[in-house]
C-alpha cells in the first residue's frame, strides 16, 4: 500500500466530507462518560456505533476502551485518535467513520490509569463484551470462587486479573470517595446477563469487603440486555478496499451486516446517552425478546442448517436461494412459531420475522450452515423443543417443526456416512454417531433410537405419541436427502418439502 495515502485521523475528516458518513459531532470536544471492557470487533460494530449515532444529540458520552491484556487495538487506533471505519454489508455496501472512542487503555500496562478512569465521577456507564468465559461463572451461572483469576483477585489488592475483580476494585474506590456506582451493562450474548453480572460482582464484594457489598446491594444497576448483529472478522482485503475506494488508510477497520439490534432493560437512570433516538429498544421484559430471537431467528437458522446441509448447500444465503427452502422456513415461522409465544409490546413478531429473512438473504454475509449445525444436541432443546411442547399443549401443528428435528437426525446420519472426513461437532458426538450406526432405514425404529436419548429429548416429548408419529413421518419423507447430499439433484424433491 502506498505511503502517499493519508492515514485516518481527525484532520482528515474534512477532506472525506461527501465520500462516506462521518461523525455528526466533534469527537475531540466530547468528554468521556462510558468505559468499555473487552473491545472486540462486535463492540466496535455495535455499542460504539450506537453511541456514535447518539452523540449527535449531545452529551459527554465518549468511550474509554479498556483491554484487559492485549494491546493490539490500542496500537492500531491510538495513532488514529480512536477513529475507525465501519463497513455495513448488504445488497449494497455503506461506509462510515465512527468517532465515539476517545481513549484506549490496556489494564496489563496501565492499571492505575484504568482504575482512575473507572473511579472517576464522570464515568457513569461501564459496558462489557468479555465473552461468557470472561465472567468466571460456574455451571449454575454463579461466580466460580475456585477460578484461578478470582482466587488471585480475592487474595491480592494489586492488579486484578479478572474483569470482575477489576470492577469491584474500582467500585471500592468510588465507595470510599462517596461516588455513586457506575451502571454496569453486559452486552454479551448471555441469558440474564445483567442479573448474572450483578450477582457475580456482589458475590466477589461479599468475600472481599462486606460493607461495599451492602452498599452495592442498594445502589448497583445492572440492566439485562440483548444484542444481535453478525460481525465477520476483518480480513486483509478490507483495508485495501478502503484505500482503493475512499483514498485513506485505516489500521483496523471492521465490517458487519446492516441489521443491528440492542435491547436494554428499562431501569437506566435519566442521565443516559440518547440511545433511544438511534434505534435502541428499552423494555421491561428482555426475556421476551430473547425468546423471540430463539424462536424466530435461531429455530429457522437450525432448519436451514440441517435441511440445507442435506441438500449439499454451504451457506445460509445459498439455502435461501432454493425457493422450497425459503418457503419452508417462512411457512415454519408464520404457521408454527409466531403463535407459540407472546411477543413483548415493543416487538411486532411478523415484522421481526421479515427482518430476519432479509438478513438470511444477505449476499455479503457468508454464514456457514455447517457452523450453525454445530452442537445440535444443545441447541435444539433450546430452539425447537420448547416450541413443539407449547404447540402440542395448545393443539397447534408441529408438522414443520418435526421436519426440522428429522433433518437433524438425518444430518447426524450423513456425518456418520462421511466419517472421518467430516466430523460431527457436538458434545454428544459419540453417542449420536452410535445411534446413526444402529440405524437401519426403518423410520419408526431409527427415530426411536434418538428419541430415547434422555440427554437430548425431554420426557414430555419422549412420551408424546403425536410428536413421535410426526417425527417418524417427517423422517420417512426426508430420507431420500441422504442420497441427495451425495450429489444427486434435489430440486424435484424440495418441491414436496412444504406440502
Amino acid at each position: 500500500m502506498s505511503i502517499d495515502i493519508p492515514r485516518l485521523q481527525p484532520a482528515l475528516l474534512e477532506q472525506l466530507q461527501g465520500k462516506l458518513k462521518l461523525p455528526a459531532y466533534d469527537p475531540s470536544a466530547t468528554g468521556i462518560g462510558i468505559v468499555h471492557i473487552g473491545p472486540g470487533a462486535f463492540f466496535r460494530a455495535h455499542q460504539a456505533w450506537y453511541t456514535d449515532l447518539a452523540l449527535k444529540y449531545g452529551g459527554d458520552w465518549g468511550i474509554s476502551v479498556v483491554s484487559m491484556r492485549s494491546n493490539d487495538l490500542a496500537k492500531a487506533l491510538t495513532p488514529q485518535q480512536g477513529l475507525y471505519s465501519l463497513v455495513l454489508l448488504d445488497k449494497t455496501t455503506e461506509y462510515q467513520v465512527v468517532g465515539s472512542i476517545r481513549e484506549l487503555l490496556v489494564a496489563a500496562e496501565q492499571y492505575e490509569q484504568v482504575l482512575q478512569r473507572l473511579a472517576a465521577p464522570s464515568s457513569f456507564y461501564v459496558t462489557l463484551t468479555i465473552t461468557e468465559k470472561g465472567y468466571c461463572l460456574n455451571a449454575l451461572g454463579e461466580l466460580d470462587l475456585t477460578h484461578a483469576d478470582i482466587q488471585h483477585d480475592l487474595q491480592s489488592n494489586v492488579k486484578a486479573r479478572s474483569a470482575i475483580g477489576l470492577l469491584v476494585q474500582a467500585l471500592s474506590l468510588r465507595f470510599a470517595a462517596n461516588v455513586p456506582p457506575f451502571v454496569l451493562l453486559s452486552c454479551d450474548n448471555l441469558t440474564d446477563n445483567g442479573h448474572k453480572l450483578r450477582n457475580a460482582v456482589l458475590t466477589f464484594a461479599r468475600q472481599k469487603q462486606p460493607a461495599l457489598a451492602n452498599w452495592l446491594e442498594q445502589q448497583l444497576l445492572c440492566p439485562c440486555t440483548m444484542v444481535d448483529s453478525i460481525t465477520p472478522a476483518t480480513d486483509e482485503e478490507l483495508p485495501k478496499q478502503l484505500a482503493s475506494e475512499l483514498g485513506y488508510q485505516d489500521n483496523w477497520p471492521i465490517k458487519r451486516e446492516k441489521f443491528c439490534q440492542w435491547v436494554i432493560e428499562d431501569i437506566l437512570p435519566a442521565h443516559r446517552p440518547a440511545w433511544h433516538q438511534v434505534g435502541v429498544t428499552y423494555t421491561q421484559d428482555v426475556k421476551a425478546f430473547e425468546k423471540a430471537k430463539l424462536r424466530l431467528l435461531n429455530a429457522p437458522h437450525s432448519a436451514l442448517a440441517y435441511l440445507g446441509s442435506l441438500c449439499g448447500l454451504e451457506t445460509v444465503f445459498d439455502a435461501m436461494q432454493q425457493p422450497a427452502l425459503r418457503q419452508f422456513v417462512q411457512q415454519l415461522a408464520q404457521d408454527e412459531i409466531i403463535g407459540s409465544f407472546h411477543a413483548p409490546a415493543e416487538l411486532n413478531p411478523t415484522e421481526y420475522s421479515v427482518d430476519i429473512f432479509q438478513r438470511f438473504d444477505n449476499p455479503a454475509i457468508r454464514h456457514l450452515l455447517a457452523q450453525i449445525a454445530w452442537d445440535g444436541s444443545q441447541k435444539l432443546p433450546m430452539r425447537v423443543f420448547p416450541i413443539i411442547l407449547d404447540n402440542l399443549a395448545a393443539g397447534r401443528s408441529i408438522r414443520l417443526l418435526s421436519r426440522v428435528v428429522a433433518g437433524w437426525l438425518l444430518f447426524i446420519r450423513l456425518r456418520y456416512q462421511q466419517q472421518p472426513n467430516t466430523a460431527l461437532v457436538d458434545p454428544l458426538a459419540n453417542t449420536l454417531l452410535d445411534c446413526a450406526a444402529a440405524c437401519s432405514g426403518d423410520a419408526a425404529k431409527d427415530t426411536a433410537l434418538f428419541v430415547a436419548l434422555e440427554q437430548v429429548f425431554p420426557p414430555a416429548l419422549q412420551q408424546s405419541n403425536s410428536f413421535k408419529a410426526e417425527l417418524t413421518s417427517a423422517y420417512q419423507q426426508l430420507c431420500p436427502l441422504l442420497l441427495s447430499a451425495q450429489g444427486t439433484d434435489v430440486a424435484t424433491f424440495l418441491q414436496d418439502l412444504v406440502k
